[in-house]
C-alpha cells in the first residue's frame, strides 16, 4: 500500500514538471529564441536637417522615427552609422557608386535610410521601397518682393457679381425714392400746384450721397420714403465696412500678391534673378527637360551662371531679395518655417519621391514598402512631417477672396424689404386720400384714384410748362 503511493506521487510529480515545462519554460525559450534570430540590420543615413540630425551622441530626426517606426512593424533590430563620404549616391564614368548608393551596392550596410530621391539609375542598382514621402521642385523667395499696384486694385475688394449687384440696388433705391415722392401725398400734397424735389437726377444724387456717407438734401418727409432711406443708409454702412476690411486685408496680404506665381512668371520676368544648386538633380530636370518654359529657365541659368554651391547660399540669396531660389519643394517648406520672411510660390513641378533603398532583390524591400503604406494610412507619416516641420512663424493673413453676392445677400434681402415696403406704404397713403376725396367730392373711388395717378405722374410735361410759364411772366 505505502509502495503504491509513493509510485501515485511520483507520477504526479512528473505530470505536474511536464505541465510547467510546456506552459513557461518552453514559450519562454522560443521567445528568447526568436529574439536571438531577430535579424541585426546595418543602415547607413546622412546628416541632413530634419531627416537626421546629432544630439550628443545620438541621432534623431525624421528618418530615425520613421526606422523606429518600421523597426517595431517588423520586428527587426538595426545599427545605425552616418555615410563615410557624406554622399547620396551618385555614378561615375566607371559605373561604380559612391555615398549611401555605393555602401548598399558593395552590402557595407543593408539599408539606406534618408531623403533618396527614386530614379531610374538608383532602381538599376538597388531596390527602391514605396516613397516615404512625395516632393517636387518649387520657388522660394521673399514675401515682399510683390507686384506694383495696378490702376483698378480698388475693386478687387468685391468681385464682379458684387460690384453690378451693388450697381442694381443703387439704381433701384433711386428709382424706389422717385416713385415714392410722387405717389405719396404726404410728400407732394399739390401736384397742380408745388414742384416735386425729387427729380431723377436729384434721386441719383441723393443715393449717390447716402452711399458715400455725406448726405444730400432735402430729406423725404413721408414715413415711406423715410423707410426706403434707412434701409439705403444700413445698406451702405454695411457695404462700407466690408469694403475697407477686405481692402485693408488685400492690401497686407504678401502671399496673393507675389510677383512670381509659378515658373511661367519666372521665365517671363526680368526684374528677378534666379538659380538653383549646382550639380543638382533639379538643374539636371531643367536641363532634360522639352518643356518651351523650363528650357528657357535652365538656359537663363546657364548664361547668367545664377547657381549657388549650396542650400544654404541659396537662402541667404533669397533672404537678401531680387533672387528666387529654386530648389526641391520639402526642403524649401523646412527653409520657410524657420525664415518667415520667406515664401515658397504654390506651384510645384517634377513630382517624385523619397525612398528606402536596400540590397537588390531583398526580400526585406516588400514587407517595408508594406509597412510604409500601413504607416501613411494610419496618419504616422504626416504625424512626423508636421512634428519636424513646425514653423515658429506667426500665420500670416488669410488669402483674401473678393466678397460674392452670396456673402452679403442678408443686406440686399434687408434693402428690397426696404424697398417693398417703402412703395407699398407709398400706394396705400395715395388710396387712403383718394378714398377720402373721392368721399367729399361725392365721386367715383376708381376716377379720383386715376386723377391723382395722371397728375402726379405727368410731372415732367407740367413742370416744364410752369417753368416756362414763370420765365415768360419775368421776362415781360
Amino acid at each position: 500500500m505505502a509502495n503504491n503511493l509513493v509510485r501515485i506521487r511520483g507520477e504526479t510529480m512528473r505530470v505536474l514538471l511536464g505541465v510547467i515545462m510546456c506552459t513557461v519554460v518552453l514559450p519562454l525559450s522560443l521567445r528568447i529564441c526568436a529574439a536571438a534570430m531577430r535579424p541585426d540590420l546595418t543602415i547607413t543615413t546622412i546628416k541632413q536637417d530634419p531627416y537626421t540630425i546629432s544630439k550628443g551622441s545620438q541621432l534623431e530626426g525624421y528618418c530615425m522615427d520613421l526606422l523606429s517606426e518600421l523597426a517595431k512593424k517588423l520586428d527587426f533590430k538595426y545599427n545605425v552609422h552616418l555615410v563615410k563620404d557624406g554622399s547620396y549616391g551618385r555614378q561615375d564614368e566607371s559605373g561604380a557608386w559612391n555615398g549611401m548608393i555605393g555602401e548598399v551596392v558593395r552590402k557595407e550596410a543593408d539599408l539606406a535610410i534618408a531623403p533618396l530621391t527614386l530614379t531610374a539609375a538608383r532602381e538599376k542598382a538597388v531596390g527602391m521601397t514605396k516613397p516615404f514621402m512625395q516632393t517636387g521642385i518649387s520657388i522660394l523667395l521673399r514675401k515682399d518682393i510683390s507686384v506694383e499696384a495696378g490702376f483698378f486694385d480698388f475693386l478687387i475688394p468685391f468681385s464682379v457679381e458684387t460690384w453690378v449687384g451693388i450697381l442694381a440696388a443703387y439704381l433701384g433705391t433711386a428709382i424706389s425714392i422717385y416713385v415714392v415722392a410722387r405717389l405719396s401725398p404726404c410728400e407732394w400734397r399739390q401736384p397742380q400746384t408745388e414742384e416735386n424735389s425729387f427729380t431723377v437726377s436729384h434721386s441719383l444724387w441723393y443715393t449717390a450721397g447716402a452711399l458715400t456717407l455725406q448726405g444730400a438734401g432735402p430729406h423725404p418727409k413721408a414715413l415711406s420714403g423715410r423707410i426706403i432711406c434707412c434701409s439705403w443708409w444700413l445698406f451702405s454702412l454695411v457695404l462700407l465696412a466690408c469694403y475697407f476690411s477686405n481692402l485693408s486685408t488685400s492690401q497686407g496680404s504678401d502671399s496673393n500678391q507675389l510677383m512670381v506665381k509659378g515658373f511661367e512668371d519666372l521665365a517671363n520676368q526680368q526684374g528677378i534673378e534666379y538659380g538653383t544648386l549646382s550639380g543638382s538633380s533639379t538643374l539636371a530636370f531643367f536641363k532634360n527637360s522639352n518643356n518651351p518654359t523650363y528650357r528657357r529657365i535652365y538656359e537663363h541659368m546657364e548664361r547668367a551662371k545664377s547657381f549657388v554651391s549650396s542650400m544654404d547660399e541659396g537662402v541667404r540669396r533669397a533672404k537678401e531679395g531680387n533672387f528666387a531660389f529654386i530648389g526641391e519643394s520639402v526642403l524649401l517648406d523646412l527653409v520657410v518655417a524657420r525664415h518667415c520672411e520667406l515664401v515658397r510660390v504654390h506651384e510645384v513641378i517634377g513630382m517624385r519621391g523619397y525612398s528606402i533603398a536596400g540590397t537588390l532583390g531583398s526580400p526585406m524591400l516588400k514587407n517595408l514598402s508594406v509597412a510604409i503604406l500601413e504607416l501613411s494610412e494610419a496618419g504616422e507619416l504626416a504625424y512626423l512631417r508636421s512634428k519636424w516641420w513646425a514653423s515658429s512663424c506667426m500665420a500670416d493673413p488669410a488669402k483674401v477672396s473678393p466678397l460674392q453676392p452670396h456673402s452679403l445677400k442678408g443686406m440686399f434681402l434687408v434693402l428690397a424689404l426696404g424697398l417693398g415696403l417703402g412703395v407699398l406704404l407709398a400706394v396705400l397713403e395715395l388710396t387712403a386720400k383718394s378714398r377720402s376725396n373721392a368721399a367729399e367730392q361725392r365721386k367715383s373711388y376708381c376716377t379720383v384714384l386715376s386723377d391723382e395717378l395722371s397728375q402726379r405722374l405727368r410731372t415732367t410735361t407740367t413742370n416744364k410748362k410752369r417753368n416756362q410759364e414763370t420765365a415768360d411772366k419775368d421776362k415781360a
